[in-house]
C-alpha cells in the first residue's frame, strides 16, 4: 500500500496502481474527465499505463455542460 494525494486529500491505495485503475476505485468514467499528475496534464491514453508513485498528487478534473447559452466548467472530482 502506498499514500497519494487526489485532489488535495491523502488516499491509501495499492503499490503500483495505475491512473486507469485509480479511476475504476474510485468509481469515475475517465472518458469523462482530465487528470493531472504532478502538475503534468495526462493524456487519456495514458491512464493505462501511467503508474503511481509514493506521494504522487493527482487532480481529476470533469466536464459539466450546460443547456443552450450556458457555458460548461471543469469541476474538481473526487
Amino acid at each position: 500500500m502506498m499514500r497519494v494525494h487526489v485532489n488535495g486529500e491523502q488516499r491509501t491505495v495499492a503499490a503500483g496502481v495505475t491512473v486507469a485503475g485509480l479511476l475504476t476505485e474510485l468509481d469515475i468514467r475517465p472518458e469523462r474527465v482530465a487528470v493531472e499528475l504532478n502538475l503534468n496534464i495526462l493524456d487519456r491514453g495514458e491512464f493505462e499505463r501511467r503508474s503511481l508513485q509514493e506521494g504522487d498528487r493527482v487532480e481529476i478534473i470533469g466536464f459539466i455542460g450546460g443547456g443552450a447559452g450556458q457555458g460548461g466548467s471543469w469541476p474538481t472530482i473526487g
